[in-house]
């Protein structure tokens, strides 16, 4: 019996943003994993500059830290053009004058975090391209890029969101002060200073009060230009839920995780995201009631399927002492090491890390390319 043809994924990862090394970290994690006996995995790493390089699957293999060090993408590899065709698209090596080494692409599984991968624009590209995807659409791409956005259109769906005030570059360079006077006015100390379009909790500050606010706006206009700044949640537990599409039906939820920190005034920051530390353990699952399990799950389906997300996801919430829980932010790219909590709340529900990414790549298959 003739063994089906492997299907090509094409794995796209680094990218220009501040988030480069933990795509980098991602996409080594998920082609280690990948089942080789169903998937050929195709590497195309955009550099820091913005080229697009291919990888070599045995070099994306040993993407991983380092003496404290994370991968980067390297420059001087093969450039990397994506032509469409008649049945997706097709990724070949420029060579001088001439394209060669020209290969299929069944399904993009962009590993991408931050802007310029995470936030519609290469979605959009794979839209006009014909290729099937991992991952929402573009216009919930871009609306979970941009936390101010997002946190509109949460509230806008009746969704629980804490306050939060957001400053645009404009507002920001024709008065300054009244926006600093409007996050006084507005929300109460603890504060936390976040670049709107940013993840892996880079630039982010907790600030305990007006005299380190100007400072961290700044500090978080070093990413992006426009920040968002949020009411801290005290007491509560840090929530999250990892969340995948169901083309039969609602979204399927995992058992949740939580985050638990060490001391009062720490939070889950790049760090201790991904590099080893002692001031967090990730608990996973979580320590739940059966009632307030069952509304964390809800809740996160729901704020799933509000955002028409497709795909993936990861909820992050807060649950008050009094048992109720707020949407804190919707991932439509969360971090996907081994380690990442996304992949282990699944592995804590039964879906182990390679029959996750297959799980992906087949939902990418099967829904319909287009409007939908």
């Amino acid at each position: 019996m003739t063994n089906p043809p492997k299907v090509r994924v094409a794995l796209i990862f680094g990218g220009v943003s501040s988030e480069h090394e933990i795509s980098c970290l991602t996409a080594g994690g998920v082609a280690r994993a990948i089942d080789p006996e169903r998937f050929e995995v195709i590497g195309i790493g955009i550099a820091g500059d913005g080229s697009w390089v291919r990888i070599p699957i045995d070099e994306l293999s040993g993407y991983e830290i380092s003496d404290g060090r994370l991968p980067r993408v390297a420059t001087d590899r093969p450039e990397a053009v994506l032509l469409r065709c008649a049945d997706g698209a097709e990724l070949a090596t420029r060579q001088g004058d001439r394209l060669a080494d020209i290969t299929p692409i069944d399904v993009a599984f962009a590993l991408l975090h931050g802007p310029w991968g995470e936030d519609g624009t290469i979605q959009g590209l794979f839209e006009m391209l014909g290729v099937r995807y991992i991952g929402a659409g573009v216009a919930a791409s871009a609306i979970g890029m941009d936390k101010d956005l997002m946190k509109r259109a949460m509230s806008a769906a009746g969704l629980p969101v804490g306050p939060w005030v957001a400053i645009t570059p404009a507002q920001w360079s024709e008065d300054p002060v009244g926006c600093l006077a409007r996050v006084d006015a507005e929300l109460a100390y603890p504060v936390f200073v976040k670049p709107a379009r940013g993840g892996s909790s880079i630039g982010i500050a907790r600030v305990e009060d007006a005299s380190g606010l100007r400072q961290a706006i700044l500090d978080a206009q070093r990413y992006d230009p426009k920040v968002v700044v949020e009411q801290g949640f005290v007491g509560v537990r840090e929530i999250e839920v990892a969340v995948l599409q169901d083309l039969a039906g609602p979204p399927r939820t995992s058992l949740p995780g939580e985050i638990l920190m060490h001391t009062d005034d720490a939070f889950y920051d790049f760090d201790a995201k991904y590099l080893p530390e002692e001031q967090v353990t990730l608990e996973v699952p979580a320590k739940l009631t059966p009632e307030l399990l069952a509304s964390i799950q809800d809740l996160a389906a729901h704020t799933f399927a509000s955002m028409s997300v497709e795909g993936l996801a990861r909820v992050d919430l807060f649950v008050t002492p009094d048992g109720t829980p707020w949407v804190n932010e919707l991932n439509t790219m969360p971090g996907f090491t081994r380690t990442s909590m996304f992949p282990m709340m699944w592995a804590a529900s039964g879906l182990e890390y390679p029959d996750l990414i297959a799980t992906l790549v087949e939902l990418a298959r099967a829904r319909p390319m287009g409007l939908r």
